[in-house]
């Protein structure tokens, strides 16, 4: 009985009771009314921010409750038709209390209840009420407890028809002076400290950690809140989470996330995504677009992120800086559908990647005017701080840099227009200590999403310092994210020749594949892979990637990183240098063997047949007749040709072509001359 309720996983302040079912044992009903009313009158002991009062009224009420229920078990009454009623009565708000007390004594939501104490306390009072209303109709004459318990019940239902649960003064107070100071940030007034440490001193909010928990909270909320598209709710929470972030900046020094969690930069949460065309990422957001419509300019954004900058004032392409004839968004219809074929290849859930509430892409525009001006003061206050204070006080702020920037875009903006971008640049060179390292690089990784964060970091010069913590970071998670801020600033196409002549940042990603985590692989290798224009190509083969993406091939059991290594490879071979380079690799049998493999993904297929066709190409008859021996080949091509692409059918076919001209002419002369002067011949490890 008591499983039906138990629910980890409810949103705050619902409350979904289950009723018990028709035809339930009175004992079972008893039992778990019993433990309902012990797991309530165990929160006596907690902590409650807000509610004071009315918590341990309705507490004291279902502890008298509980005398009584226990008394029935004891003395084993049994329960009348009418009892049994009143008593499922009971049954289902008490869940709804316990599931109440349970949000007001909740740590991370504080502030959150402290601005709906008015709702609370209604509740409180629909509880009890409707607990007064059960005890009207049960026939307490009929059921044989002691003279004592009967007077005791008699008196709570006295009580609770009486009852008047309201806000308090001191809720009402602090939630006053709150939304006074909420209105101060919308007018572009920054709020007397004094006063924000009174309101967090009433909810006990005592340290960076209290604050960062309530944070995270109210972003939560603010996903669920947009998914059900209130805005008038996303907006108040969104002042919410910048007063609390204001308050973590400004108010607490000190850093206690270190106290159990040393500040180590997650490879997960640093790594890039899987190799994603740069033509089906958006230019704003660059995360793989789900709806994809161009602009009158021919460009291609994502519906969500194209439609909040259109929402703002804009008026010019984002991409190409044009104004916009007209602010039509035709669906296209052709580069969806190859993104559905590239999420089903790769196993990527679409459903979860069109998901409103995590799309970032929102936070174009600031959540509030509280926001927009909270976000101001901080940038500015950051900033200066990254100069001018001490060792901790620049360690710290550039991880708050790093958490408001993490999945904020306005802040970005913010940020990179208060000139965090220099100061973030010349910290990653200048510390000896590695958490700030860490934390500085992190937050660059951020700004490096956003398009005038890019161009800060070229303008500035900031290619020389990224390369210096690329080749000697003080620790392999700061190359690794170097690693990634060189991908973000490479899907600028007119950054890649400049990337790519900055002497040693090639070998500095090559040094990173020899020697990195996987993370720092993966890193690397996405970067390589951007990298891949014409003028860059020798540069990457001279700086011996070739043999080192083939080993992967041949150790790593991440298919992500294998197919990564087949799409550079792929990129590389397009090329005669590039050719020759994996000619002189075991990649050819390697390759066959992976294009055989049943758990190989299909975007892994295409490049693996890609490469395949460009040796054919440029390594003439010799690679063509290593291919031929393989005999189970022919069936894997076939199946590209069913189940592949059309991109990957057209490369199989002609492959197919040349196998069978191979075969039906191996012995002409005619042949080995037609095959020979595609390229001269090179020799097939």
């Amino acid at each position: 009985m008591i499983g039906n309720f138990n629910r980890i996983d409810r949103r705050i302040l619902s409350f979904p009771a289950v009723h018990p079912c028709e035809g339930i044992a009175p004992a079972t009903l008893l039992r778990s009314l019993i433990i309902l009313s012990h797991n309530i009158c165990n929160h006596q002991s907690k902590f409650f921010a807000t509610q004071h009062r009315n918590s341990r009224e309705t507490i004291r009420k279902i502890g008298v409750l509980l005398i009584f229920f226990e008394e029935i078990r004891d003395r084993g009454l049994t329960l009348s038709d009418s009892t049994v009623l009143c008593f499922s009565e009971f049954h289902i708000n008490f869940q709804k209390i316990l599931f109440l007390l349970e949000d007001c004594a909740s740590e991370g939501a504080r502030l959150w209840m402290l601005m709906k104490s008015e709702f609370v306390a209604t509740q409180f009072m629909v509880l009890i009420r409707s607990i007064a209303t059960a005890l009207d109709v049960l026939p307490l004459t009929a059921i044989h407890v002691s003279g004592e318990v009967k007077e005791l019940v008699e008196l709570v239902g006295k009580q609770a028809r009486k009852a008047r649960l309201e806000v308090e003064c001191e809720d009402q107070c602090a939630m006053k002076l709150l939304l006074s100071m909420l209105n101060q940030f919308e007018k572009g007034i920054e709020p007397d400290l004094r006063f924000m440490k009174r309101v967090l001193d009433y909810i006990e909010i005592k340290s960076w950690k209290d604050c960062n928990k309530e944070i995270e909270f109210l972003q939560e909320e603010i996903d669920l809140q947009y998914s059900d598209y209130d805005n008038r709710e996303v907006a108040f929470l969104s002042s919410l989470v910048a007063f609390l972030s204001y308050c973590r900046v400004i108010m607490f020094e000190t850093l206690d996330y270190r106290k159990k969690n040393p500040p180590v930069v997650k490879c997960q949460m640093e790594t890039l995504g899987c190799l994603i065309p740069e033509d089906i990422r958006c230019p704003i957001s660059l995360e793989l677009m789900t709806d994809p419509v161009t602009l009158s300019t021919g460009q291609t954004y994502d519906r969500s992120s194209i439609q909040r900058w259109l929402e703002v004032g804009n008026k010019t392409c984002p991409r190409t800086g044009e104004k916009l004839t007209n602010i039509e968004l035709l669906p296209n219809t052709t580069l969806r559908k190859l993104i559905q074929q590239f999420c089903l290849n790769n196993g990527i859930s679409q459903a979860n990647s069109g998901n409103r509430c995590r799309d970032i892409t929102r936070t174009i525009v600031p959540g509030s005017p509280a926001g927009e001006n909270a976000a101001k003061f901080l940038s500015r206050f950051l900033s200066r701080r990254l100069v001018f204070g001490t060792n901790d006080q620049k360690n710290k702020a550039a991880y708050e840099i790093r958490l408001l920037a993490k999945s904020n875009i306005y802040n970005r903006s913010c940020l990179i227009e208060a000139g965090a971008v220099l100061s973030l640049l010349n910290l990653i060179t200048s510390s000896e200590d590695h958490f700030m390292q860490e934390n500085a690089i992190s937050a660059l990784l951020k700004l490096s999403k956003y398009i005038t964060g890019k161009e800060e970091i070229i303008e500035n010069g900031g290619l020389k310092s990224i390369l210096a913590v690329l080749k000697q970071g003080l620790t392999l998670e700061s190359r690794q994210i170097a690693a990634a801020i060189v991908f973000y600033l490479s899907s600028m196409k007119q950054y890649r020749e400049l990337i790519g002549e900055t002497p040693g940042l090639i070998s500095g990603l090559v040094e990173l594949i020899k020697d990195g985590t996987t993370c720092g692989k993966k890193n690397a290798v996405a970067s390589i892979f951007v990298l891949l224009n014409p003028g860059n190509h020798q540069r990457v083969i001279e700086a011996g990637t070739v043999p080192l993406l083939v080993d992967i091939l041949v150790s790593s059991d991440k298919s992500e990183l294998v197919e990564d290594s087949l799409a550079v490879l792929a990129g590389l071979a397009e090329s005669f240098n590039g050719t020759l380079a994996v000619l002189e690799t075991p990649a050819l049998t390697i390759i066959t063997r992976i294009l055989q493999s049943l758990t190989i993904t299909r975007a892994a297929k295409e490049y693996c047949v890609s490469i395949m066709l460009s040796l054919c190409k440029f390594g003439g008859v010799e690679v063509i007749a290593a291919l031929a021996k393989e005999t189970s080949l022919m069936a894997s091509l076939y199946s590209i040709i069913t189940n592949g692409t059309s991109h990957a059918t057209r490369k199989a076919r002609a492959l197919i072509k040349i196998l069978h001209q191979f075969h039906k002419t191996s012995t002409s002369s005619e042949f080995i001359d037609s095959a020979a002067s595609l390229e001269r011949p090179v020799h097939v490890r």
